[in-house]
């Protein structure tokens, strides 16, 4: 089996309610959702490691380029990279061929985790799995299905990625 780390960048999947503002937004300590989402899978086999919260909206060249460092830098194969789904794409394509030998996967949620009613873990899991088994590429995982990442595209109208 291949080892596996997940980088966390942000986006739906870490937002949480703010009761105090009713808006969604990322918890008070910067602290990302993924293990818990992990924990509530017992899957306990991946490193986690985050590498910042923020909205994919913000995410810039300067984001990707460290990004692009820590996956170069991983000791592990299979990486998992957990990002906002507004720019997701763009990020995929970045990153694309950029990491030779590793299976790098793009995955996020449409709602937060923290609502309960969030695809968070179901693409997540879908995405450990794929980071062990596909060959080197770069991927996007969402709803189900793995994208190229050169074929990955949020349908905006559907909320929702499609072929």
């Amino acid at each position: 089996m291949r080892s596996v780390r997940i980088l966390t960048t942000g986006g739906t999947l870490d937002k949480v309610h703010d009761w105090r503002a009713e808006n969604i937004t990322f918890a008070g300590a910067g602290k990302s959702q993924v293990p818990e989402v992990l924990e509530h899978g017992r899957c306990y086999h991946p490193e986690v490691e985050q590498l910042f919260q923020i909205d994919s909206l913000d995410m810039t060249e300067t984001y990707r380029n460290l990004l692009l460092e820590r996956v170069k830098a991983a000791t592990e194969e299979g990486i998992v990279i957990t990002h906002g789904t507004s720019t997701m794409a763009e990020t995929a394509r970045f990153l694309d061929g950029k990491a030779e030998g590793k299976t790098i996967v793009l995955t996020g949620a449409m709602r937060p985790h923290s609502l309960f009613i969030s695809d968070a873990a179901f693409n997540l899991g879908g995405a450990v799995i794929a980071a062990q088994t596909l060959p080197a590429g770069v991927y996007g995982v969402m709803n189900g299905l793995v994208f190229a990442a050169t074929e990955l595209n949020k349908n905006e109208k559907l909320g929702r990625f499609d072929v």
